[in-house]
């Protein structure tokens, strides 16, 4: 599947290549001691590579989100693990890296057996530690292929959450995974980066190595692996191609965001951190649409308190453009856990016990972010959103929930903003059923398409099996996001659509002619967005959308409207996914 746009060529790293298991290498006796001090010196190289890391992340990225390797850099002091592997070489008279092998399989047998979920998904830390092992005895055996130092195409069975911040500070040239959706973590990291990438090669990892030279297209969803001469000099031009117009389009930052006819259009950004604020203010973003705090706490190493929460979201706040930011309260459960709010085991958890549910589940914990929002409110324009609303019900006690924590605040004498907008994200179909009877408590709305998608075609998006059905261009998806829009519109209340259909040039000219004029997407693409609205006019857009809002299936749907934005703006065609 193409889930980001653009090109890359270079070389590939795989990432569990170094751990795949192999024949064992049979020692001597005699060979064993100086194996085992191969072993330690690799350890000691590890850990300065980890100590690095630590500080790089932590000065460009955050200091909460370096913490990931602070806790591997823990491992590699765990004496159990060292000595594991070390008692393997001597008692079997093996390699080190058959030994760091055999370590990870008892290991993985281990806690393939635990049932919770958060203990089980350590393992993972496990394997990444031992895998930097693993590379360092390759780069003391001179069988390093390739140098890190230079760009790479990222090669991995997927990318989880807890790595979401740390490849800001990694030359990440593309991303291949096995599994993974239009719509999953890897995808969305990857285009909020302006990073090429393609998803659902299962198997890639049998047939590509590490030093390999591939060839990567985000928009077609194509990989040549070890191309020839004229593949790759086709490819490394349609690179060159990419970035030169990518870099263009990047000089309007300046440009306001109005439509040919002189309709002005509010392209906002979608950030994790205070570096994502940041980067949407260099870009030309008006503002910040959604802020996702639980990146904060995915990435804590703790539980972060009221004055951390505060000084995170201060900060992202002062970084924002025009000092406008939307912000989001936990979203976590479903695959983003932290341990402190237990891992229920749940047999379908992306509908079960998750965002708001689970906030409300804990209101001395949740009332800790809300005093936080609340304070950090008096640092810019700041309004307060709560995801996966279900029920007019669920809207009303978290009002009452607000207004506790305002009475709170006020008899403490702690400042804070008393008339914060408050909003609901628009994610479940019940709430986009009864959208009139939300906007009755609801000051605006934000529409989560990401989610909204899934859960209407009842197919879980990071699942490459059905992956296929969670489609934008689904007339059914596309009807609905035009009542919930008509509706937020006659109500006068403002709405956006801050999912990653936000940043398609395809889907904004239907959702321009439906009546949207807010939009939060990946701040890569917000100058995209502005060129293609500079190219359109109203009455263009409606017939767009009056077009598509009579079609009856994605194929029809696709083609009218790839073809559209060839005709409008036939210059941003190759920075949009052609799926």
């Amino acid at each position: 599947m193409p889930v980001s746009p653009g090109v890359a060529v270079a070389r590939a790293y795989c990432v569990d290549e170094l751990l795949a298991r192999q024949e064992p290498h049979r020692l001597d006796t005699s060979a064993l001691s100086g194996e085992v001090n191969r072993f330690t010196s690799a350890c000691s190289a590890a850990a300065q590579e980890l100590d690095a890391i630590v500080a790089r992340v932590g000065k460009e990225v955050g200091d909460e989100e370096a913490s990931i390797f602070r806790s591997h850099r823990l491992l590699l002091r765990d004496p159990a693990l060292i000595q594991k592997v070390r008692s393997t070489i001597l008692n079997h008279h093996v390699d080190a890296r058959t030994a760091l092998q055999e370590t990870l399989h008892e290991y993985t047998s281990l806690f393939s057996k635990i049932e919770d979920d958060y203990l089980r998904e350590r393992m993972a830390d496990i394997r990444d530690v031992l895998g930097r092992v693993a590379a360092q005895l390759a780069l003391q055996d001179g069988h390093s292929a390739i140098n890190l130092e230079e760009p790479v195409i990222l090669v991995a069975p997927e990318i989880l959450p807890s790595q979401a911040m740390t490849f800001e500070g990694m030359k990440v040239a593309g991303i291949i995974t096995e599994l993974g959706g239009t719509t999953g973590h890897a995808a969305i990291l990857a285009r909020s980066l302006g990073i090429p990438a393609v998803s659902g090669l299962r198997g890639i990892l049998k047939e590509c190595h590490t030093g390999d030279l591939v060839a990567l297209d985000g928009r077609e969803g194509h990989v040549y692996l070890r191309p020839g001469p004229e593949v790759e000099s086709a490819y490394r031009k349609l690179q060159r191609e990419y970035v030169d117009m990518r870099d263009r389009l990047i000089e309007n930052r300046d440009q306001e965001p109005i439509t040919a006819d002189g309709i002005r259009v509010e392209l906002l950004a979608n950030v994790n951190g205070p570096h994502d604020a940041e980067m949407a203010e260099q870009v030309g973003a008006g503002g910040v649409g959604l802020y996702r705090t639980e990146y904060l706490f995915l990435t804590h190493p703790t539980v972060p308190d009221e004055e951390e929460q505060l000084a995170a979201y201060k900060a992202v706040i002062e970084a924002a453009p025009n000092r406008m930011v939307t912000i989001r309260t936990l979203d976590l459960g479903g695959d983003k856990q932290v341990p402190y709010l237990g891992s229920p085991r749940e047999a379908n958890p992306f509908m079960g016990w998750r965002s708001i549910r689970l906030s409300s589940a804990h209101p001395e914990f949740f009332q800790t972010q809300l005093r936080a929002i609340l304070r950090a409110g008096r640092f810019g324009q700041v309004s307060l959103l709560f995801p996966m609303i279900s029920t007019l019900e669920e809207v009303r006690q978290l009002k009452r929930l607000v207004q506790r924590t305002r009475a709170a605040l006020k008899r403490e004498g702690v400042p804070f903003v008393e008339d914060m907008p408050v909003g609901i994200m628009l994610e479940v179909p019940a709430a986009a059923m009864c959208i009139d009877s939300l906007l009755d408590e609801a000051d605006f709305v934000s529409i989560g398409s990401n989610d909204l998608i899934q859960y209407v075609m009842a197919a879980d998006r990071d699942n490459p099996k059905v992956a296929h059905l969670c489609e934008p261009f689904n007339p059914a998806i596309l009807r609905l996001l035009a009542q919930v829009i008509r509706t937020c519109n006659e109500r006068g209340k403002p709405v956006t659509l801050c999912g990653e259909m936000a940043s398609r040039p395809r889907c904004f000219l239907p959702l321009f002619g439906m009546g949207l004029r807010s939009l939060s997407m990946s701040p890569a693409f917000v100058p995209t967005l502005k060129e293609v609205a500079r190219h359109l006019t109203a009455s263009s857009a409606r017939e767009i959308s009056d077009r598509v809002l009579h079609m009856r299936t994605v194929g029809e749907v696709r083609g009218y409207l790839t073809r559209k934005v060839r005709q409008i703006c036939p210059n941003v065609a190759m920075l949009d996914v052609k799926k």
